[in-house]
């Protein structure tokens, strides 16, 4: 048995930066991975000044633009070995990613021609689907276009509303906010009702079709100040959700009775974490908390960071070729269970699906983009990670003995104080009066440039997860795990309970 080394549980720019690395080394020539690729690299680009290289921009635009050249200007496909000219193996499941790499195009490249063949997409879907129906398949195949299998409305076009509002946001197209209107009305009359149960037959099995539909809703309601769709968020969140999530974080990769009960998806469990930031933006801040949790313990420690095991298990004429691929893997996010890469009772062995790299670092970034924010009310230090930018400086409490805040500029300032913490056992040092408000300790007049020191310890604190088929032991030190059952496997990422 082998507990995985340089796991880690505090640093979001590190793994940001080495899953765009791990990007930068795929040979990608598909719109699936394509789409993603463009928006995380792009996003880390602007949020962490991370580099990228122009040249591999140019060809993943180039194949997009590809994707689009068919028939009908709907994201498609070539089978393998096709000769054909134009794609054209339309999968609805893919609206979403075409138009979260035209987005990118538009956004951070002011691509004009991105945005014309995201609203000719966007007519596209509006021609040729109904949503009190389906995709007209007989008129796509007399237009030249084979329609892909979706499934259910969740795992199609449903998908697509978060990258329809991140365009309306970026360019203003009125063709991206008229149909992930549409796109939600259906959403919220037929799945993500008052209720917010999860019923599986309906949404279908991949749980990242119905997570990535969510953040989608939570990204709209955000835009439109829609108070009645952010509790249909808010209902599903706290009830059905965790018809699929746990306390960590993790998401089961699908509900399928015959697949692992312990094989997750981080793509999942990032939705999981961009919905809980919007909701802490809209006053939850025990999403916040959430968040922070979903980060310490699932998606900062499942990357994969330590390869020794695949160049000790490989045959000795082939050490150096799998050392050479172990390091291009480094950096990659895949389906592990919550205490390793290798689930129990996994007949598939340990993997890492590429495009599960794009999109899990798209919600890193999120992350990294709402630790300090600027509100209407003063500045709000919503993460309590390590960090510095021009609004302040924050020192955790788990890489030092106390956190500490520096405010970089004048005004009030919140910062969040988890739940745990209370008690009486709070200590603060500096920042001058303060008031616990909501969640957060309240400073209306904190001098700039110099800290205040919150002192207080990380509780410890037990929990079990129930997955499925077995409970999972759990210890916490704060919002980071200290020790999780791990049953003898391989690969493991924490301690394990005596």
């Amino acid at each position: 048995m082998a507990r995985l080394a340089g796991v880690n549980t505090t640093d979001i720019p590190d793994a940001i930066a080495l899953a765009c690395r791990r990007m930068h080394r795929a040979d990608v020539g598909d719109l699936h991975n394509g789409g993603r690729y463009l928006n995380a690299l792009l996003h880390a680009e602007d949020v962490l000044g991370i580099p990228v290289d122009e040249e591999y921009i140019d060809r993943l635009a180039g194949v997009m633009f590809d994707a689009y050249s068919g028939a009908v200007p709907l994201p498609a496909s070539r089978p393998r070995e096709s000769t054909a000219p134009h794609p054209h193996i339309f999968d609805p499941h893919n609206t979403r990613e075409g138009l979260h790499g035209l987005y990118a195009l538009a956004r951070y490249r002011s691509s004009g021609r991105a945005l014309e063949v995201a609203e000719a997409a966007i007519a596209a879907v509006l021609d040729y689907w109904d949503p009190d129906g389906d995709w007209d398949g007989e008129r796509l195949a007399a237009a030249g276009m084979e329609l892909g299998y979706a499934q259910t409305y969740i795992r199609g076009a449903a998908r697509a509303i978060g990258p329809l509002v991140k365009l309306y946001r970026a360019t203003g197209s009125a063709a991206a906010l008229e149909l992930a209107m549409i796109l939600k009305e259906k959403a919220i009359t037929e799945f993500f009702t008052s209720e917010g149960q999860f019923d599986g037959v309906r949404f279908g099995h991949h749980v990242h079709s119905t997570t990535s539909t969510m953040s989608g809703l939570a990204l709209l309601a955000d835009l439109t100040g829609d108070a009645g769709l952010l509790a249909r968020v808010q209902a599903f969140y706290d009830n059905g959700l965790w018809e699929v999530r746990d306390e960590v974080g993790w998401a089961i990769e699908t509900i399928k009775p015959e697949d692992n009960p312990d094989s997750g998806e981080t793509n999942s469990s990032g939705d999981i974490l961009e919905t809980a930031l919007i909701l802490g933006r809209w006053g939850r801040a025990d999403c916040y908390q959430d968040a922070e949790r979903i980060l310490r313990c699932h998606l900062l420690p499942t990357q994969f960071r330590d390869t020794r095991f695949l160049v000790e298990r490989a045959a000795p004429d082939k050490v150096e070729a799998v050392r050479r691929w172990a390091d291009d893997l480094v950096g990659a996010y895949g389906f592990p269970a919550p205490y390793g890469h290798d689930p129990v009772a996994n007949g598939l062995g340990v993997r890492f699906n590429l495009d599960v790299v794009g999109g899990t670092t798209d919600s890193l970034c999120y992350a990294a983009s709402r630790m300090v924010a600027s509100t209407p009310d003063g500045i709000r230090v919503n993460l309590l990670f390590d960090g510095d930018s021009d609004l302040a400086r924050v020192e955790s409490a788990y890489s030092g003995p106390v956190l500490s805040v520096t405010p970089r500029r004048p005004g009030p300032l919140w910062v969040r104080l988890p739940p745990w913490a209370g008690g009486g056992r709070i200590q603060i040092i500096g920042g001058g009066p303060s008031v616990p408000s909501g969640g957060y300790i309240f400073f209306a007049q904190p001098p700039v440039n110099r800290p205040i020191r919150i002192t207080y310890p990380l509780a410890d604190g037990d929990a079990v997860l129930d997955h499925r088929s077995r409970q999972i032991r759990v210890r916490f030190r704060g919002d980071a795990v200290a020790a999780m059952d791990d049953f003898g496997q391989d690969l493991t990422f924490f301690a394990p309970i005596a």
